[in-house]
């Protein structure tokens, strides 16, 4: 019989022959060599062909119609959303197709489902969320398990929910699924999707909701981005309840993580050894074969030792299954290039898109970045225009820190998205920072914090008034200095303590336009009038300051030379000291509690520089709008 193939929505070639057998055509092209992967998906590979001969003998069979009848639901019935996939059927590439078969095709001698655990992890990119999201809807639908109970689950309900929203997505792109599923609140707010031919449900779960776990049946539980569960607790509730259940199944996704004493790691640990058939794998990840556990399925993707992800794009497929397909190249090119800039982003690139579980921190910037950026320059020159100001205001014996950034021009940039160059307008700017401290223990904390203020002090990098506690007065006088001198077109300011530095402004009689700026990753500060009118003007939603954008167009400006910093040595310890926090979105901000020296002064330029972007800096609205428009 021909076979027949089609191109799925990924890109790729994929059979529509539903007598072939897809998952096990992918391990033997695997074991050949004939796609790129790592240690573990060999062994992986291996298993799965080593069973299809043995596991007979332990009670083990493949069954194909059911393997292909759960990638025919994928295919047949579920939409992707977002992006240029909008509405296109999830046609699997062929390592889906793999996992997908195994977790359904493989069964016990009694029919049921072989597999109770699976373990995936996998770079960043790699449509896990989506993957899993089809995974509950199957479970949900077709899985002959009648009152089926379907739980996305976290530590927090914020966690569980992104997951159950692509499943929500899928149902809303698909009109088979819509007409079928029956959905219980509204537009954004669904919270739990019906199947109620089979009186199954999908719901969101967390840990962290207070619930005891006691009641629950779940058929399915889908556990996401396990590398940021604090504790096994959101996982064993789930798993409590399958002894209610002929066959159900856990599905853990995840990146890699870097904390060796996670749940996280010991599941990656354990599916390793799993897929390699040994209780103690060596370096080389040998493949023994030897039964370590028939229930769980494992699929880790991971480098070999003396892999190079930084020079040798060859093995990024490595830790990317579905690269040249939803994953480009030049979007992994773009990050390599960032993780050689800035060694604050490297081990967190690693472990998002390599799959390499990374330790210590890596400091935030390079010599190699912040050197040329690097002057000397009098910010004299600058006077009568106008500047933006981030303040970061410490308590007590801490520093307090001035940036200031103003606007000097233009230059063109040269952008590249998905292999298409561009060239887009961008600022420049000119940046500089004040540093004041106490004088009357300055010799005591130089000891302690292992930095040289008495000689930033006499070279006039650092001010240190006489006190104990941080003097408010003379920071406000400097701002007093900075409204006569220049334009002051905002202040940043993070809540902390500003109210007492505020009623010293007071005292003074300034009246300088203030804008909210959080310094952590957390939470966005409110826009201001003057950001809401321009917002509405530009016909999008006004949007706060907060730190990871300050801390992106502070990175953009100094990898492509557009800002000029004043030599100051506070500035350039706190620049090289710095080190950064990051969200599952890839947003991050600096972290002061992490950082080996006084970061304050790298704040408060950050801050200053979110402020010039976000704040109109022209004499008037409309001008501004039409730069940003421009």
């Amino acid at each position: 019989m021909t076979k027949r193939s089609r191109t799925s929505s990924s890109g790729q070639t994929v059979a529509a022959d539903p007598a072939e057998d897809r998952a096990t055509d992918w391990a033997r092209a695997v074991v050949a060599g004939e796609i790129v992967a790592g240690p573990h998906i060999r062994n992986a590979a291996r298993r799965h062909l080593d069973d299809l001969e043995q596991g007979g003998a332990r009670g083990l069979r493949f069954h194909l119609p059911t393997a292909q009848r759960a990638i025919r639901f994928f295919e047949t019935k579920l939409r992707l959303n977002g992006g240029q996939f909008e509405g296109r059927p999830f046609l699997l590439a062929p390592s889906q197709a793999f996992k997908v078969g195994c977790l359904f095709g493989w069964q016990r001698a009694d029919g049921t489902r072989r597999f109770r655990r699976a373990y995936i992890e996998e770079g960043k990119g790699n449509g896990k969320s989506p993957f899993a999201a089809g995974i509950g809807l199957y479970g949900m639908m077709a899985d002959n398990e009648p009152g089926a109970e379907i739980y996305p689950v976290a530590a927090h309900r914020d966690q569980a929910m992104i997951l159950f929203r692509d499943a929500v997505a899928m149902v809303d792109q698909s009109p088979d699924l819509s007409r079928r599923i029956t959905q219980s609140g509204g537009p954004g707010r669904v919270h739990n999707l019906a199947h109620l031919g089979t009186g199954s449900f999908m719901r969101p779960l967390s840990r962290s909701a207070g619930k005891s776990g006691s009641g629950l049946r779940p058929h399915i539980g889908l556990a996401d981005e396990v590398h940021e569960a604090p504790n096994r607790d959101a996982i064993e509730m789930v798993e409590r309840g399958f002894k209610f259940r002929r066959q159900p199944l856990l599905l853990m996704i995840t990146n890699s993580g870097s904390d060796r004493n996670s749940i996280c790691w010991e599941e990656h640990e354990h599916a390793v050894r799993v897929a390699a058939g040994t209780a103690t794998p060596g370096e080389d990840f040998a493949y023994v074969g030897e039964v370590i556990d028939d229930t769980t399925f494992s699929f880790v993707c991971s480098l070999d030792p003396g892999d190079d992800p930084l020079n040798d794009p060859s093995c990024w497929a490595k830790a990317n299954p579905l690269l040249g397909t939803i994953l480009t190249e030049d979007y992994l090119a773009g990050v390599v290039a960032q993780a050689k800039a800035l060694p604050g982003k490297l081990n967190g690139i690693l472990r998002l898109h390599f799959c390499m579980w990374t330790d210590a921190d890596a400091a935030w910037m390079s010599r190699a970045v912040l050197e040329p950026c690097l002057a000397d320059f009098d910010p004299a020159e600058h006077y009568g225009k106008r500047i933006s100001i981030g303040l970061d205001l410490s308590q007590n014996r801490d520093i307090t820190a001035k940036g200031c950034v103003v606007e000097t021009g233009t230059v063109d940039v040269e952008i590249t998205v998905d292999g298409v160059t561009s060239t887009i307008t961008k600022p420049t700017y000119d940046a500089w920072i004040e540093a004041w401290t106490p004088g009357d223990t300055l010799a005591q904390r130089a000891l302690q914090d292992k930095a040289p203020y008495e000689t930033w002090v006499r070279d006039g990098h650092l001010q240190a008034p006489k006190g104990q506690s941080i003097r408010f007065d003379h920071v406000a006088q400097s701002l007093a200095d900075d409204d006569r001198e220049f334009e002051i077109g905002a202040v940043g300011y993070d809540r902390y303590a500003f109210r007492r530095f505020e009623e010293e402004c007071t005292r003074m009689g300034l009246s300088i336009p203030f804008v909210e700026h959080p310094q952590g990753g957390t939470k966005k500060g409110k826009p201001t009038d003057a950001m809401k009118d321009a917002a509405r003007q530009a016909g999008r939603e006004p949007e706060g300051l907060w730190m990871p954008g300050s801390v992106r167009e502070l990175e953009s400006a100094l990898l492509e030379r557009r800002i000029r910093l004043r030599r100051n040595r506070v500035l350039i310890s706190a620049m090289m000291s710095a080190v950064t926090d990051e969200d599952r979105w890839g947003n991050h901000w600096l972290a002061k509690e992490r950082a080996t020296n006084k970061i304050d002064a790298a704040v408060a330029l950050a801050m200053a520089l979110g402020v010039a972007m976000a704040v109109p800096t022209s004499a008037s609205v409309d001008d501004w709008i039409a730069s940003m428009r421009a």
